[in-house]
């Protein structure tokens, strides 16, 4: 009797290509959570401009100032749907099939966190642009576009990771968006709206020393020339750092879920 021959391992990257299209599909698809996703910090932008932005600037430029935390704003709101499909993913038994085919265990996550990573950076794009239609004026030159984008698509690629292992520690997808949401907070509680020296005395440390909040303000300062003191360092830290736990444990959560090898 013949032995069964062991299985071929997919090339490196195919199997990677293969759910990041499977991802980019499912976004398509789910056409209401992209609009939210836009949507959303679209709304709090005119709410926080036009609402309340007089009383925090009369002089009017208050939308210069908000535009930036809008933008992080907009990459936690895209990125949250990541906790929900992972978590779905994990709870309707397709792990299973894909457990028997040869491919790395890191494939499916990787193909949920690019896609994200990408529909995040085209939301961002279109909040940008509505931004500049209503007064948005940044003074920045072309190296500090690309400069700001690296960082905000660095932000959104360890959010992003970061969403996707709460939705391996999640036991539905119900319960995914609920910690994910908690995670939507952190750009309220930073300088994001006001600056950090209006806030609470008690406050002010939460909001000063939490990623957000040197994340906003390396953008800002490459986006509107405001001082940048050593808030790139800080924030490139912190992505990175949350990045590399995130990896590390949605690996690990997905090897032992999952039933990898």
């Amino acid at each position: 009797m013949t032995a069964l021959s062991p299985r071929r391992r997919v090339a490196v990257g195919v199997s990677e290509l293969t759910f990041i299209e499977r991802s980019l599909r499912r976004s398509v698809r789910n056409v209401d959570a992209l609009l939210m996703a836009i949507m959303l910090p679209v709304l709090v932008m005119f709410l926080f401009t036009f609402v309340f932005g007089g009383s925090i600037d009369p002089s009017g430029n208050y939308v210069n100032y908000v535009v930036p935390g809008i933008i992080l704003l907009c990459a936690g709101f895209g990125a949250s749907s990541t906790a929900v499909d992972v978590a779905g993913d994990m709870t309707t038994g397709i792990i299973d099939r894909f457990r028997s085919l040869p491919i790395p265990a890191t494939a499916v996550l990787t193909g949920h966190v690019v896609a994200s990573l990408l529909r995040n950076l085209v939301a961002t794009g279109v909040v940008v642009v509505v931004a500049l239609a209503v007064g948005f004026r940044p003074t920045g030159g072309p190296g500090d576009w690309l400069a700001a984008i690296s960082v905000v698509a660095l932000y959104i690629l360890a959010i992003t990771y970061l969403f996707a292992a709460i939705g391996l520690a999640s036991s539905s997808p119900e319960a995914a968006s609920g910690y994910g949401f908690i995670l939507l907070f952190l750009p309220y509680l930073s300088s994001a709206f006001v600056e950090v020296s209006t806030l609470p005395s008690w406050l002010q440390p939460i909001a000063q020393y939490q990623p957000v909040t040197p994340t906003i303000e390396a953008i800002r300062s490459l986006l509107m020339g405001t001082s940048m003191g050593n808030n790139a360092v800080i924030a490139v830290g912190w992505c990175v750092l949350i990045l590399v736990i995130a990896a590390t444990w949605g690996a690990w959560l997905f090897r032992r879920k999952a039933g990898h090898r």
